[in-house]
């Protein structure tokens, strides 16, 4: 595993999160200015806390159907 250990007080780690949100009712609210403001609010933000986003992804709904027969 690679990555950019913490070393405090005798202890060390790595704290590393995926975080997933949809908007309600899966509306399509994330995508045109929305989305490039976003992005920017949270490089902005994780500059103000001194944390790295490793990748960041606003991505269309995606549902996947599968149509079962009957047996």
């Amino acid at each position: 595993m690679q990555g950019k250990y913490t070393h405090k007080e005798g202890i060390v780690y790595l704290n590393q999160y995926h975080i997933v949100f949809c908007p309600k009712y899966r509306r399509k609210v994330l995508v045109g200015d929305i989305e490039k403001d976003l992005r920017q609010i949270f490089y902005e933000i994780a500059q103000e806390k001194d944390v790295e986003i490793k990748g960041l992804e606003i991505m269309p709904d995606i549902f996947l159907k599968k149509q079962y027969k009957n047996i």
